[in-house]
Order: C-alpha cells, then structure tokens, then sequence
C-alpha cells in the first residue's frame, strides 16, 4: 500500500531513483499473491479434524468472494473519501487516478464466476455444456448472481462516466443482493440476518476502501495541514463504522452459533475457527487504528499516523481473504 511522502526531499529522492514506484507495485502484487492463498488454502485448514465436509471447489469459491469483496471495497472508499475530502477546508484538487474501473472488471469476472457455479447445481463447472444459464432465472440465487454480474458492468459504464458518482447505485445493489443471498428464506428470521450483512458490509467497504483511498490521496498532496485535516476525518467516521461492525458482528454471530455453544464451537467447527481469526484480525486492525488516530492527535508530525494506517490496510485486506474464506465454509448447526 503506497507510503506518504511528507517532505519534497523524500519526494523528489523518489523521482530521482526511479525505483520505488515500481518497488511499491512489485510489493503489492506479492502481498495480493499472499492473501490469495487464504481462500485457497483456507479450507482445507479450518476443516481439519472438524469431521465436517467442505463444498466441492470451495478453495475457488472463497477467492472468487474475496475478489468480488475487494472490487466492492474500492470504489465504495473512493466514493466515501471524496465526499471527505471537499469538506476540507483547502485541500488541494489533486486526486489519485481512480481504481473503480478495474475493481469493476475484477468484480464481473469474480460475479460472473459465482454464476457459473450458480448454473451448474452449485458445483464446480467442467465444461459449457455443464451450465445451464438459462436455469439462472428460475432460482433465488440464480437471480441474486445475475444482478451481481449487470450491477458490476453498470458501475464499470458509471466509473468511466462523466458521473462517477453514479456507482453508488450499483454497488447499492451488490450489497443488497450480497445481504440476501447470505440469508435463504430457509433460515430463521432472514430479514434480520439480511438487515445485519447490509450494515456490516457497507461499513466493511466504507472503513477498507477508505482509508486506502485516503492513503492514495495524502500522498499526492503537498499540503499537510490538509492531509491532516482528511485523516481525522475519517478517523471519527471510522470509528462509528467500526462500532456498527462490531455490533453486526457480535449480534450475526450469535444466531449463528447459540451462546451456550458458541465457545466449543469456535474451536470444533470450520466457520468457528474462521470467525475467530477473523474476531482476532479485527482486533489487531483495531489496535492499529487506535495507534495512527493517537499519533494524528499528539505528535508533533501528525501525517506520521501514515505508518501505522499503512499496516492498518494490510491487516483490513488479510480480514477481506478471511471473509471470503468465511462464506464458503459450512454453516455451524444450532445445536
């Protein structure tokens, strides 16, 4: 995640040595390459010794989530900190090249992949003539894939727009069929569940996607008054959106799992175990956000919040794996 550069001498070293650029891209790609093997490798892991069986492809499920999750995040905080930052009083009218287009694309193929999947039975496709498109339309879920993938491709034609702004409604609509497609009408009061996966993942993608927008856009800036000025605003917005996270959080995960079961099973089933390193990660995230809105507060250097928000970024795009991994691990029986 790129670094702010706070003095025009380390600015101009950067331009100077031509490497870092591509030392930040090349460190990137690793740290995506990484949080790939979560998902994959995920279920295998958290299944082991459960005596609970996995989906088949469930290692490909997950990535193709994690995917369409991080491709949800990025425009959403780009969006967000926009907003932000035309609230600050002199901030200057640079902005970062968006991100939104390609987050759309990745987001398409990743909702168009889950389709697939949808069309094949809920199974791993082999070959076209396995698919039954058609079939899409005829089931809930067939229809909640199919929106996934035309609300990408509109927010993709939005992004690219006149109107960037536009996207809010697509990605509105991602969100909203996410929020179903987690809760069957099967399940035990879904409108609840529903209503707790809209909040809990529209601030998800508002806290993960802006603060690595509001990195991208300080680093552009030469004006640290204002640079500061963006960190504490998002700072008392991310602290709003990490309390409804932890209530959504809390309250999803007691329906899951019952409280008189739920310390056994955080430890004998798969989505236990997942739930709490995801509980732990977040934590963490936490802690390092509480030590960048310290450093904003009371040291001499507020942009040096940069450091530990940078860290806060990877640890909020291992949590994304994570939740990708979470969604395709059997559901926990109520016991």
């Amino acid at each position: 995640m790129t670094l702010i550069r706070p003095t025009s001498e380390a600015a101009d070293g950067s331009e100077a040595a031509g490497g870092p650029g591509t030392g930040r891209a090349a460190a990137v790609l690793v740290l995506v390459a990484l949080g790939a093997l979560i998902p994959l490798l995920g279920p295998s892991a958290a299944l082991r010794d459960t005596g609970e069986a996995a989906a088949p492809g469930a290692g490909g499920i997950a990535l193709l989530r994690t995917a369409l999750f991080a491709a949800l995040c990025v425009p959403v905080g780009e969006l967000f900190v926009t907003r932000l930052a035309h609230a600050v009083p002199g901030a200057p009218d640079e902005r970062p090249r968006s991100w939104a287009p390609v987050a759309a694309a990745v987001g398409f193929l990743a909702a168009l992949g889950l389709a697939s999947v949808v069309a094949t039975g809920n199974l791993i496709p082999g070959s076209l003539s396995q698919m039954d498109p058609g079939g899409l339309y005829a089931s809930r879920d067939g229809k909640l894939a199919l929106l996934e993938v035309n609300a990408f491709v509109v927010a993709g034609l939005c992004a690219l727009s006149q109107r960037p702004g536009t996207q809010m409604w697509p990605l509105g609509a991602v969100v909203v069929a996410e929020a179903l497609r987690a809760h069957p009408t099967t399940e035990h009061t879904p409108l609840v569940g529903t209503g707790l996966t809209l909040v809990h993942l529209t601030c998800a993608s508002l806290w993960v996607g802006g603060l690595l927008y509001a990195l991208r856009t300080l680093r552009g800036w030469r004006a640290p008054a204002a640079g500061a000025a963006l960190l504490g605003l998002y700072a008392r917005v991310a602290i709003v959106l990490l309390a409804a996270i932890t209530a959504t959080g809390v309250w999803s995960s007691l329906r899951r799992m019952p409280p008189e079961t739920i310390v056994e099973q955080l430890t004998s089933t798969a989505y236990g175990r997942t739930l709490l390193a995801k509980v732990l990660l977040v934590a963490a995230v936490a802690a390092l956000a509480l030590w960048a809105r310290l450093r904003l507060r009371r040291v001499a250097d507020p942009l040096s919040a940069c450091a530990p928000a940078r860290a806060e970024v990877v640890g909020l795009g291992v949590v994304v794996a994570v939740s990708g991994l979470l969604t395709a691990l059997p559901l926990p029986i109520r016991w």
